[in-house]
């Protein structure tokens, strides 16, 4: 250990605890899924509508091409004219191709609420992931509060390749500087090191 007390600018070091902090809280993520979600749901919605609107069009179609089909049979059977027949036939086809239109209509509907589907499944998870990702941010934050409060150590946690941090005395506003490597001491003698500097102070 350095071993060297120094009087430093302690305030600037609670300013970075308290916007690790804020980081932790951030929220932004979850409410642009959230937002995504509702827009999802909505859009599911009006394509449902939709849905039901060309499927009910696809069925009055039918009914209509039933009254087409029996015109033709009742003109065929009573020997109508050719000029009925053909018109009663061209009608019937013009009914068929937009039966074949809404049909094709009604695929392209239904493939689309099928990829907003798993488009809504695919934000609820990530929600649930980042739900599942604050919770444990929280608890870190609230474990590291608690060490904090208990040693007066506040670990650094960028060189995950040591174990170093600041020993605080807020009463002086002085801080003393440790770090250990785990290649050179055991886990205990570090521990050991760690708890005779905290009784120090």
């Amino acid at each position: 250990m350095e071993g060297i007390t120094r009087t430093i600018d302690v305030e600037k070091l609670f300013c970075y605890s308290d916007d690790l902090v804020e980081v932790l809280k951030d929220r932004k993520d979850l409410n642009s899924l959230t937002q995504c979600l509702d827009h999802s749901k909505s859009l599911h919605s009006s394509c449902e509508a939709d849905f039901n609107s060309v499927l009910n069009s696809i069925q009055d179609y039918e009914k209509k091409i039933e009254v087409c089909k029996q015109k033709t049979e009742r003109a065929k059977s009573e020997v109508a004219a050719e000029a009925e027949v053909d018109h009663l036939q061209k009608e019937l086809e013009e009914e068929l191709e937009k039966e074949r239109a809404l049909q094709e209509e009604l695929r392209a509907i239904s493939n689309e609420i099928k990829g907003l589907e798993r488009e809504r499944i695919a934000i609820e998870e990530q929600k649930r992931a980042c739900k599942k990702s604050e919770k444990d941010k929280l608890r870190v934050q609230m474990k590291l509060s608690m060490y904090a409060s208990v040693t007066n150590i506040i670990p650094n946690l960028d060189d995950q390749s040591k174990i170093s941090g600041y020993i605080v005395d807020r009463s002086k506003n002085v801080i003393e500087k440790f770090e250990y490597d785990p290649a050179k001491m055991t886990t205990y003698d570090t521990c050991d090191n760690m708890w005779k500097t905290i009784n120090l102070w």
